[in-house]
C-alpha cells in the first residue's frame, strides 16, 4: 500500500499528460491520503484531462467523504486489482470503466530490512514520472451539493519481484513467497489509450508490478549499504 506521493511540477506534468493544469486547482504536494491531487481521465471530446481530487475512493451513497472504522477513516485511497469488481466502494466505477492516470515524480514505500522502518522514495531511472494506473468517481455532498472528484490507486501482487519485494514489513507468520507484498502499477504512454477507454480484459492485462529497469536504484543501494555496516558491527572481533 502506498500512503504518499509526489506529483511533478506543473510543466512536466502538462508535457507528459498532454493536457492542461487549470490555475484554479488547489492542490497538496505530496499528497496523502485524502489529500488533493490530480488525476488524468479520458476527456469527453477525445485526448486527456487533468482533474483534481480527493486521493481516496469515496463509496456511492456514502453520506460523508470519509468512512470511519472505529476513530480512524477507511483507508481507500488504494484498492486491491483482486477485488476492486467486488468491494461496493470500487465496483461501480470499475464496471464503468472509469479508469485514471495519477501522474508522480516519486511515491514512497517503507523498507524494514533493517528492523526498522527506511523509507524509499521510488523514482524512474530515467528521470521520467510515473502514470499510475487508478480509478475515478465523483460523489455528490447532500448537503452542499457539492460534486467531489476523488480517485484511487490500484495495486497488484509484487511477492515475485526482484525489489518491491523488500518493501513493507514482513508478516512473520507468512512464507517469504506469500507475503502478499503490494506494488503500484505504472502504465507506459503506448498503453494509455487501452487502459483508459479499451475493456475490462484490456485493462487487467496491464495490471502487473513495473519493471524492474524502471526503477532508480538510490535508496535500494543506501539501504545495502546499511545493511551491511549492520553486519560488519555484528561479527566478533578477534585479538
Amino acid at each position: 500500500m502506498c500512503n504518499l506521493y509526489n506529483m511533478s511540477p506543473k510543466g512536466e506534468v502538462e508535457r507528459y499528460i498532454g493536457a492542461m493544469w487549470r490555475e484554479q486547482m488547489r492542490l497538496d504536494n505530496p499528497v496523502p491520503p485524502f489529500g488533493t491531487g490530480l488525476f488524468a481521465r479520458a476527456a469527453a471530446g477525445g485526448g486527456l484531462e487533468l482533474v483534481a481530487g480527493q486521493w481516496g475512493m469515496i463509496r456511492p451513497g456514502s453520506p460523508a467523504r470519509r468512512e470511519m472504522v472505529g476513530k480512524r477513516p477507511r483507508m481507500v485511497n488504494n484498492s486491491r486489482a483482486e477485488t476492486v469488481a467486488k468491494l461496493a466502494t470500487f465496483r461501480q466505477a470499475w464496471a464503468k470503466g472509469q479508469r485514471c492516470l495519477i501522474p508522480a515524480e516519486w511515491y514512497q514505500e517503507p523498507n524494514w530490512e533493517t528492523a526498522r522502518n527506511v523509507w524509499w522514495r521510488l523514482r524512474r531511472t530515467d528521470g521520467e514520472q510515473w502514470a499510475i494506473a487508478g480509478l475515478w468517481s465523483e460523489w455528490t455532498d447532500r448537503e452542499t451539493g457539492e460534486v467531489v472528484p476523488n480517485y484511487t490507486a490500484i495495486t497488484v501482487n509484487c511477492d515475485d519481484h526482484p525489489m518491491l519485494k523488500r518493501l513493507h514489513r514482513p508478516d512473520p507468520e507468512l512464507p517469504p513467497d506469500r507475503q502478499d507484498k503490494r506494488s503500484l502499477v505504472h502504465i507506459d504512454p503506448v498503453d494509455w489509450d487501452a487502459w483508459l477507454n479499451g475493456s475490462e480484459d484490456q485493462a487487467l492485462q496491464l495490471l502487473r508490478p513495473p519493471a524492474l529497469e524502471l526503477f532508480d536504484q538510490t535508496d535500494a543501494r543506501r539501504t545495502d549499504e546499511l545493511l551491511q555496516q549492520l553486519a560488519a558491527e555484528r561479527e566478533p572481533t578477534l585479538f
